[in-house]
């Protein structure tokens, strides 16, 4: 009996990465010419001088720019490439390690690349719709309806509408999409606005509080270095809290909150190999000192309740501090790749590491790479997860950038546990439920979860 054949993993095929931009400022004529990526519908034209990135879907488009870039994804471009069959396939990657992008040689750019791109409010709804129908990976978990939705927006969009009214369109698209990693962003009438849905319920809640989101965070902080009293750490520019407790029955555990994974340093030149290596130079050197104040702890709580994503270096390096074995954290696909789940190993970092019983503290606010970070440490038998259920949004964000200028970014990639299961729009339910942002007391009730936390080591 025949077998279907296995999704290719050209990343266990391809070679070393090389720089596309050499050092005399000119590319790598290897990469020279016209290359269609798989799965992302970006077409690459890559001349003497560097790349330049069309949108590819019922049309393709380099979109009107005017000005700075709309988001951090939109501002990025390849750095790296790998060769798989030499002039004919090649990875794409922003940095070493990151997402293996899989790419084919074009005989020629397309024609219809190089064509003055229509702008008019009925191409930019189509482009709309036609990068979501294209692109998104959770039309079965997500509650809209998007045959019906689409038919709505077609139904309303006409040449002669204004920018406000055709921002109101599409922007009613996105109404209760439950996803915060996809999100419209634009200038309206010369206004930047924004769309962006599934924030869970703690954030509105706090936001829509008289102190607002910036008053709860400055007093969950001051409480933390309150309570931790002359241990407290607050470092990598107030990403990372960290210090030392003793539990009323006399245990010692170790505490340490990552607000965000990444941010950790003042550089401003965002995803360039030297921002990487000061990023986690810095977060390896907190990582250091904080661990090894530990060395002999009963316990460490590693609190991720509060964590809004970032860096997936940063993600996979978290709990890498909590093993001394290699171990598959999750795996990565994006929708219409063809391509097999990528398995993102997680390597025992070299620096401290703390091996004895942790607690990972989750809530709803925890997302993105806090989320990849909660999915790693669940495939350790030392980590135990309390709080409540994380956000359930993992997808690192597509950028699509529109005709007119406005961007689209939507969630393409489904990652999972190594067994399959994927968490997108469910979230990571705790092994033990403790409410750690409860509604009448959302800065005390923290610290008094952190201290029953605290007391199962005494348990």
């Amino acid at each position: 009996m025949a077998h279907p054949a296995s999704p290719p993993t050209p990343w266990e095929q391809a070679g070393e990465a090389n720089e596309i931009l050499r050092a005399d400022g000119t590319t790598d004529p290897r990469v020279r010419g016209a290359w269609r990526a798989r799965g992302y519908g970006w077409v690459l034209d890559i001349d003497g001088r560097g790349v330049t990135r069309y949108q590819e879907g019922a049309s393709c488009y380099a979109p009107r720019r005017e000005g700075s870039a709309l988001s951090a994804m939109d501002s990025v471009s390849y750095r790296y490439f790998r060769e798989l069959e030499p002039g004919r396939s090649a990875i794409f990657q922003l940095l070493e390690g990151d997402t293996n992008v899989v790419f084919d040689r074009l005989d020629a750019l397309p024609e219809n690349c190089t064509a003055t791109p229509a702008h008019d409010p009925v191409a930019v709804g189509e482009a709309f719709l036609d990068h979501f129908e294209r692109h998104y990976a959770f039309f079965d978990r997500r509650p809209p309806d998007h045959e019906a939705r689409a038919e709505r927006v077609r139904e309303t969009l006409r040449a002669d509408m204004g920018e406000t009214e055709l921002w109101a369109v599409l922007a009613s698209y996105m109404d209760g999409l439950s996803d915060s990693h996809t999100k419209l962003i634009g200038t309206v009438e010369g206004e930047r606005v924004r769309v962006q849905d599934g924030q869970g319920t703690t954030l509105p809640r706090i936001r829509a509080s008289e102190s607002g989101e910036g008053g709860w965070l400055g007093a969950l902080i001051g409480q933390t270095k309150a309570a931790l009293g002359e241990s407290a750490h607050q470092e990598a520019q107030d990403r990372i809290v960290w210090g030392t407790l003793t539990t009323p029955g006399g245990a010692r555990v170790g505490y340490i909150q990552v607000f965000v994974m990444g941010g950790f340093t003042e550089r401003e030149d965002f995803a360039s190999p030297e921002w990487a290596a000061a990023e986690m130079a810095e977060f390896d050197r907190v990582m250091d000192a904080a661990l090894a104040s530990f060395d002999g702890f009963e316990a460490v709580i590693v609190d991720l309740s509060n964590n809004r994503g970032g860096w997936d270096r940063v993600a996979k390096a978290l709990p890498a501090r909590f093993t001394d074995n290699p171990f598959t954290g999750f795996t990565t696909v994006a929708r219409g790749s063809g391509l097999a789940p990528f398995p993102h190993m997680i390597e025992p970092a070299n620096g401290a590491r703390f091996t004895g019983p942790v607690y990972l503290m989750t809530s709803d606010v925890t997302v993105s790479g806090g989320e990849l970070a909660t999915l790693a440490f669940r495939q350790l038998p030392n980590v135990t997860q309390v709080g409540t259920t994380t956000r359930g949004a993992f997808s690192t964000p597509l950028a699509k950038p529109l005709p007119n200028g406005w961007l689209l970014e939507l969630s393409n990639e489904s990652f999972a546990a190594p067994d399959g299961t994927v968490f997108e729009e469910t979230g990571i339910a705790p092994q033990i439920e403790l409410d750690i942002y409860p509604e009448d007391d959302p800065v005390a009730g923290h610290w008094r979860a952190v201290m029953h936390i605290a007391e199962m080591a005494d348990r």
